[in-house]
């Protein structure tokens, strides 16, 4: 795999309190799997190779008013976020999780549905900084990752799942998701994307 990173954004999905916390709404849902594949401590690591490297860093985050005026219940996963009154902007648990905490340079991306391109800046943030490689990674695998993936490649970007900086609810739940993708995604590991940054290191 060969990666500019010039021309790539990693894109962290929903680290946030509410989603990857132990006290967060869908702490029940997707905790469990998080611990135990180490998902946040993975991605603190890729993030920081690819800001060292010289590409973008973006967090995609989905939160509402306060009040919840501005969330269309069209799903059963958006019914819980109303039944909870959870990620509501300005809330702790709306913001991303401390150690992942966004740096000088990163860029942060509010959205209200499951895919992160959908009523956002997302797209218009990509292009502005030319970007055409984005690199996701994140919770949950089976909906905002692989729903912002699929869109992106719906969108003309090359994209890359980063197997094992992702988590769902279960493994099995995880492993469908990064099978449906494989004909539309690159899957690949961490040590994939390191060894493509320092291969593209040498040759600059």
């Amino acid at each position: 795999m060969e990666l500019d990173p010039r021309t790539t954004a990693l894109i962290v999905v929903h680290a946030q309190g509410d989603v990857v916390g132990p006290d967060g709404a869908f702490a029940d849902f997707f905790y469990n799997q998080v611990v135990e594949r180490d998902v946040i401590a993975k991605i603190a690591g890729l993030a920081d190779q690819i800001r060292d490297a010289g590409g973008t860093v973006v967090f995609t985050r989905v939160a509402w008013k306060p009040d919840l005026s501005d969330l269309e219940v069209n799903s059963p996963i958006l019914g819980i976020v109303q039944q909870s009154g959870c990620l509501q902007e300005g809330a702790p648990l709306a913001e991303i999780v401390e150690p992942l905490t966004p740096k000088d340079g990163d860029v942060v991306v509010t959205h209200q549905r499951v895919g992160g391109f959908q009523n956002s800046t997302l797209e218009d943030t990509l292009r502005s900084k030319g970007i055409t490689t984005t690199v996701f990674a994140g919770v949950a695998t089976n909906f905002s990752v692989e729903g912002t993936a699929r869109n992106a490649s719906d969108l003309g970007y090359r994209v890359v799942v980063v197997d094992d900086a992702c988590s769902a609810a279960t493994p099995e739940s995880h492993a469908a998701s990064i099978e449906s993708l494989g004909l539309l995604a690159e899957i690949v590991t961490i040590s994939d994307v390191t060894t493509a940054l320092s291969s593209a290191a040498s040759h600059a």
